[in-house]
C-alpha cells in the first residue's frame, strides 16, 4: 500500500506553500499530486511554479501527478486546461470530464478524480477504455461498494489495468458550485471577492444552531465539517486499496502520514479525536464513527 499527497485545497500564500512541498520533498510520502482544483482566481502559484515543483518532488523520489480544476467556467480556464494535459513529463488527474475529454484526445493516460461520477462497473470499465490508469473511489462510498464493484464480471480481464486510490484523511470534498460561498458569507460577491478565502486557510466553519461544525466553507467547495480519518481501516483495505490520499492540512500532516504508516497492518490503532469520522467507509451515516 502506497500514500498519496491531495493537492492543498485551500488559499495559502505563495511563500506557505513552497516551504510546505519542502517538507513534502524531505518526507516519506510515495506520490504527490500538484494544482489548484477549487478556484482559478487564486493565482499566488502559476502553471510554471507547479511544474517547477514538480520537478523538484521527482528528483525528491516522489511519483508526481499534476491536477486539473474540478469546475471550468470559463474560456481562459480550458486555456490553462490544456497547459496540464500537454506539459508531456506528468501524469494528470482529471477532475471534470472535459479535462478526461482533452486527455483522450492525445492518447495519454490519466487518474480519475473523485469528483468524477465513477458509481459502477459500466463507468469504470468505459474510464478505463478512455485511458485511466487509476482512480479516486468518490468519497462518500464505502468499503462495501468497492469490494462489490471490484468483484464485478466487468472488471475481472482488466483489474489489471488501473490501480484504485482512496480519500483517507481530510475534510471531504463533497460539492462544487458556480457560486462562491466565502465571499458570500463576507457579503461580498464572486467577481468582487477580492480572495477573501486566502484569511480562512483551513476553510471557514459552518454550525449549526446547536453549535455542531456541519459543512466548511472552501470558496466555490464544500466541504464535510468533521475531518475524516481512515487511520484505523487500513488493515480492511488490504486486496482493495492501492494507494490512501491524505489531504494537506495546516498543521499535522506528516505526523498523521506517520501514524497511518505505522497502522498499515492494524497494528498501531490511534485514537480517533472527537472532530474525526470515518462513517462512509463504514456505510454509515458521514458524520459517524464506527
Amino acid at each position: 500500500m502506497q500514500f498519496s499527497l491531495g493537492p492543498v485545497l485551500y488559499f495559502w500564500p505563495k511563500a506557505q506553500m513552497l516551504e510546505f512541498y519542502r517538507q513534502v520533498a524531505d518526507s516519506d510520502i510515495d506520490i504527490v499530486y500538484l494544482g489548484e482544483t477549487v478556484c482559478s482566481k487564486r493565482r499566488e502559484l502559476k502553471f510554471d511554479d507547479y511544474m517547477a515543483l514538480a520537478q523538484m518532488l521527482r528528483e525528491a523520489g516522489k511519483q508526481v501527478c499534476l491536477s486539473s480544476m474540478t469546475l471550468y467556467e470559463a474560456p481562459g480556464e480550458l486555456r490553462e486546461l490544456r497547459k496540464y494535459v500537454d506539459n508531456g513529463e506528468f501524469l494528470v488527474e482529471a477532475n471534470d470530464v472535459g479535462a478526461i475529454s482533452m486527455l483522450q484526445q492525445q492518447s495519454l493516460p490519466f487518474v480519475a478524480g473523485a469528483a468524477i461520477n465513477c458509481y459502477n462497473q459500466h463507468t469504470l470499465r468505459q474510464l478505463v477504455g478512455m485511458g485511466l490508469t487509476r482512480w479516486v473511489m468518490p468519497v462518500e462510498l464505502s468499503g462495501h461498494w468497492l469490494s462489490e464493484v471490484l468483484q464485478q464480471s466487468l472488471i475481472g480481464d482488466i483489474r489489471d489495468c488501473f490501480s484504485t486510490e482512496v480519500f483517507g484523511f481530510g475534510h471531504l470534498p463533497l460539492a462544487w458550485s458556480g457560486r462562491c460561498f466565502t465571499a458570500r458569507s463576507e457579503n461580498r460577491s464572486k467577481d468582487q471577492c477580492e480572495l477573501c478565502c486566502i484569511n480562512y486557510p483551513q476553510g471557514r466553519e459552518v454550525k449549526s444552531q446547536d453549535g455542531t461544525q456541519v459543512f466548511v466553507l472552501n470558496g466555490i467547495q464544500t466541504q464535510s465539517g468533521q475531518r475524516y480519518n481512515l487511520v484505523n481501516q487500513l488493515n480492511t483495505m488490504q486486496g482493495l486499496v492501492d494507494i490512501v490520499r491524505l489531504s494537506p492540512q495546516l498543521s499535522g500532516t506528516f505526523d498523521w502520514l506517520a501514524k497511518f504508516k505505522a497502522n498499515i497492518n492494524g497494528k498501531a490503532p490511534q485514537p480517533l479525536p472527537a472532530t474525526d469520522s470515518n462513517g462512509y467507509w463504514l456505510n454509515l451515516a458521514g458524520m459517524a464513527t464506527g
